[in-house]
């Protein structure tokens, strides 16, 4: 079994605006800077045997000092980006609705079957991202993986190994923090969700779980 730690990049310009960011190219705050100085508190005494992240620049910013920390490699794959939000990229709640209301309704009835206008579906996404963590447990079987992501990705992922319907991504996963971690075990025949949305500290005994 491959144990593979999820992170949420850190946090971005729009996030106290709550704007959707998707695949949109948004600088972390100097709060999000620190966040992922943490999260390589943590990597450097977590025996990671590699790091990946997105092709997002917020990601690779919250993964680079992680893989520098860990004195692991960094790799950088495409199927772990954030879902494109399409005509929502950019925009908060409310201004979407005052732009597409009735798709904005249709969103919140159904995310999955009524995504954003314009927008990635999120069965392929949920697909990309999963198929690149199979590939990540065939390369690393019986190690241990800190790969950065995103918050609606993640969510839309953990459904799908878990087997539950995606469009209830919303409702069983809220929110996913900024660097919190969710640590899965994974191989071709068996998914376990072992911890979900958990803070880490900044100075933590490497004798101590870092989700305690």
């Amino acid at each position: 079994m491959t144990t593979i730690v999820l992170a949420r990049h850190g946090e971005t310009i729009w996030h106290a605006e709550n704007r959707y960011a998707g695949v949109s190219e948004v600088p972390l705050t100097g709060r999000g800077n620190e966040q992922a100085a943490q999260l390589a508190s943590w990597a450097a005494t977590a025996q990671l045997a590699s790091v990946w992240t997105s092709t997002l620049g917020r990601a690779q910013l919250t993964a680079r000092p992680c893989a520098q920390a860990a004195g692991a490699t960094l790799a950088v794959d495409a199927r772990l980006r954030e879902l494109d939000f399409g005509a929502g990229e950019g925009l908060t709640r409310a201004e979407m609705g005052d732009r597409f209301p009735d798709a904005l309704q249709a969103f919140h009835a159904d995310p999955v079957a009524n995504h954003l206008p314009d927008g990635e579906s999120p069965v392929a996404a949920a697909q990309r991202f999963t198929e690149c963590l199979n590939d990540i447990a065939t390369q690393h079987p019986d190690r241990r993986v800190l790969v950065v992501a995103h918050g609606t990705v993640i969510r839309l992922a953990l459904c799908h190994l878990m087997g539950v319907p995606l469009r209830e991504y919303r409702r069983l996963f809220p929110v996913i923090d900024n660097c919190a971690i969710s640590e899965v075990r994974l191989s071709h025949d068996h998914f376990s969700l072992i911890r979900f949305n958990a803070a880490i500290t900044r100075h933590q005994s490497p004798d101590r779980s870092p989700w305690s």
